[in-house]
């Protein structure tokens, strides 16, 4: 499905530079999933409502990421690139978000800036997908995914684990101020702005890109009208490669779980170790940052197992890898509701974060074989459909079953997100892979 020409091998340095702006991205990402909830509540946000206002975040990615697709696809300058000028635009547009979020005084306020934030990550991210497609021979390409998964962890652990710093370490309060959000969350984000903005960088400036193999035909097709360009959005929709197709019916059900996991971890925590439903509470704050903690854990287990997966898939297969590795992780997800020790609940982490690993590696490895050259950043969006869809359908839906068939239990709610996942590990074994796992 790639373009003839085999592209140069890259050193683990080159690769190491072209991943490193998922470090800043993942950052942001995980200062607003083990966040938001808690500000949210903080602002007086129900339980029963959080997945409704979560639901900024998915639509924004369903309406941005096709879009930013199409449109690095189709743009090339001789000094920027063809995807380096949206991961800076993202990274701006992120950080700015990242310092106006823990400064939102009412409800209303903290949604919007979800939204804008949303889409800026987005807006930097969705490139980096289509990134390793467009620099790295297909032998190369689970590697690739396998580094941005190790910055993603990396990024992840520190973002986690920074109101726990600053409230343990460095003296700063944790509780909440005047109805606001402790000023441990927003020196958190503060921090947040900043290394997103700077990692994104980095890669800007120590990656070139490999120009379209014929220009003069690359830009011919670039002047065809808005029309044209809504028009073969709607028609790639239509037209995915089957290997997609296979595949986005294992991440709906993975990403049920992984929302599930999200919004109501602290909660559930809360409620069930801490013994606590008050988010205005010192101990509700608490336990928000036992559960950055956690989230830390799992965060830390996918960067060490990042490079563990393509090993193990070339002596398996990528399809064999992602089956164990979701299963694991919707029988650990599941396991929460049986804990009521505090300590332990960092054991079923780490079979979240090995799932984690191989979710932001093999879907994308699998599908970047499948996938035509000249569409690679198109799809690799219609892709994220089947990512943000889950959690518009577990945000209109999860209040709703949490409520009147789960007693309100948010433990309950992470063990049905916990069998989703495990449902998804054993959809992947019909997932049709032609592309060999070689590194």
């Amino acid at each position: 499905m790639h373009s003839s020409s085999i592209k140069p091998r890259l050193s683990f340095w080159q690769l190491w530079n072209m991943s490193f702006g998922f470090f800043g991205i993942q950052f942001g990402f995980a200062l607003q999933n083990a966040n938001t909830s808690r500000i949210f509540s903080t602002l007086g946000a129900s339980p029963d409502d959080l997945p409704l206002f979560w639901l900024a975040a998915p639509v924004t990615g369903l309406l941005v990421q096709p879009i930013i697709g199409y449109l690095s696809d189709n743009t090339w300058h001789p000094k920027w690139g063809r995807r380096r000028p949206f991961f800076f635009l993202g990274a701006l547009l992120a950080s700015i978000a990242l310092f106006l979020m823990p400064n939102s005084t009412m409800l209303w306020m903290a949604v919007a800036v979800l939204w804008m934030m949303d889409a800026a990550i987005n807006v930097s991210m969705e490139p980096f997908r289509a990134f390793v497609g467009d620099k790295l021979d297909p032998s190369q390409q689970t590697a690739g995914f396998a580094m941005q998964t190790f910055f993603i962890g990396c990024g992840a652990v520190i973002a986690s684990l920074l109101p726990t710093v600053f409230a343990d370490y460095l003296g700063v309060s944790n509780v909440p101020v005047d109805g606001g959000v402790p000023d441990t969350v927003r020196y958190a984000f503060y921090a947040g702005g900043a290394v997103f903005f700077i990692a994104v960088l980095w890669t800007v400036f120590t990656t070139d890109e490999l120009p379209p193999e014929d220009l003069k035909t690359f830009h011919a097709g670039r002047g065809k009208g808005l029309g044209h360009a809504i028009g073969e959005i709607v028609d790639g929709f239509f037209h995915m490669p089957t290997t997609m197709v296979q595949l986005a019916l294992v991440q709906f059900f993975t990403w049920i779980g992984l929302f599930a996991m999200w919004i109501y971890t602290t909660s559930a925590v809360a409620d069930s170790v801490f013994g606590t439903t008050d988010a205005q509470s010192v101990v509700y704050q608490d336990a928000a940052n036992y559960v950055g903690m956690m989230f830390a854990v799992y965060s830390g287990v996918s960067a060490l197992s990042a490079f563990i997966l393509p090993v193990l898939a070339r002596a398996t297969s990528r399809k064999t890898v992602h089956m164990i590795c979701l299963v694991i992780g919707g029988a650990s997800l599941a396991s929460i509701f049986l804990i009521g020790d505090k300590q332990m609940l960092m054991v079923p982490m780490i079979g979240v974060g090995i799932a984690w690993a191989s979710i932001l590696t093999m879907p994308y490895a699998i599908l970047a074989g499948a996938l035509p050259a000249h569409r690679m950043g198109y799809y690799m969006g219609v892709f994220n459909f089947f990512v943000v869809i889950p959690q518009i359908v577990s945000g209109l839906l999860l209040g709703f079953i949490t409520t009147h068939f789960l007693g309100g239990h948010t433990t309950s709610t992470l063990a049905l997100g916990g069998a989703s996942m495990a449902l998804a590990g054993v959809l992947t074994m019909f997932v049709r892979d032609d592309a060999k796992a070689v590194d």
